[in-house]
C-alpha cells in the first residue's frame, strides 16, 4: 500500500517492485494524472483510489509493506490494523515542523520500531493526520 500517490513517479518504481500495488491520492488531478501516466506506460499491476490516506484501503488488506510519503502527528490506526503479520511500514512522524522516519514491523502481533533518522515531509492530512 503506497499512501500519497503524487505524480505516479514512487508509485511506477514500486510496481517494479511488487506484484502489485495499491495507491491512494487525496487531490483528484493528481490521481488522476497519475492513473493516466500508469496506465500509458503499462503498468497493469497498480490501483489507484482517490481518498483519505489515513484511512488505508481496508478492502484489499492486510499488506506486506506500507509506504506512507507524508508526516502525521502519529501512526494511523488503520496502517497498524492493515498491516500483515511480519509486514512492514515505512512513515515520517512528528510534528508540523519536522519529523522522525521509522520502520514498523509487526511480529506476532507487536510492533517494533526501528527510528531511521529526522526528515521533513509534507502533511499527512485526514481522518488521522493533521486537519487541514
Amino acid at each position: 500500500l503506497e499512501v500519497g500517490t503524487g505524480s505516479g513517479y514512487q508509485t511506477a518504481v514500486l510496481a517494479e517492485l511488487a506484484r502489485e500495488i495499491f495507491s491512494i491520492e487525496r487531490i483528484p488531478e493528481l490521481a488522476e494524472l497519475a492513473q493516466a501516466r500508469l496506465a500509458e506506460l503499462g503498468y497493469q499491476n497498480v490501483r489507484i483510489k482517490l481518498g483519505d490516506g489515513t484511512l488505508g484501503w481496508e478492502e484489499f488488506a492486510p499488506y506486506d509493506a506500507i509506504m506512507v510519503t507524508a508526516s502525521g502527528p502519529e501512526i494511523p490506526e488503520p496502517f497498524i490494523s492493515q498491516l500483515a503479520e511480519g509486514g512492514r511500514l515505512v512513515l515520517p512522524v512528528g510534528d508540523r515542523g519536522s519529523q522522525n522516519m521509522y520502520r514498523v514491523r509487526k511480529q506476532r502481533g507487536e510492533l517494533v520500531k526501528d527510528y531511521l533518522g529526522p526528515f521533513r515531509f509534507v502533511e499527512l492530512v485526514g481522518e488521522h493526520g493533521f486537519k487541514d
